[in-house]
């Protein structure tokens, strides 16, 4: 494992993504501060906070854990966005663009994930 959460890649992918997530949803109508905006910055925040915690336990297992729910929460977030832009609280380019961060972030996640089962095996 890495020494520090913050020298993986897949971290900081994931610390941007969230960032973009903030801001996307800054311009949402009022009436969905508390429903799809929260939600969206929940799991786009539970990205790197997982990783960030997973990395901090002792073992692979541990580690590969919180990994899951980063990706969980990753594909919940990529559900969400796709609800934004058929209610055209994004236009079709900010969906296609944070859907691309999300995948970018996605294949990061699984290569990781991949890389820590190989060491386990």
């Amino acid at each position: 494992m890495s020494s520090s959460f913050r020298d993986l890649r897949i971290w900081r992918e994931a610390l941007q993504l969230s960032i973009e997530i903030y801001r996307a949803t800054a311009s949402f109508p009022k009436h969905e501060l508390y429903g799809l905006v929260q939600q969206m910055r929940r799991a786009a925040v539970s990205i790197p906070s997982n990783i960030a915690e997973g990395n901090g336990h002792r073992t692979d297992r541990e580690f590969l854990a919180f990994l899951f729910h980063a990706r969980g929460s990753l594909l919940e977030l990529e559900t969400q966005l796709m609800i934004a832009q058929e209610l055209q609280y994004l236009s079709k380019e900010q969906a296609l663009r944070l859907l691309d961060s999300a995948a970018t972030v996605g294949r990061g996640l699984n290569g990781l994930i991949n890389s820590l089962r190989a060491n386990a095996a």
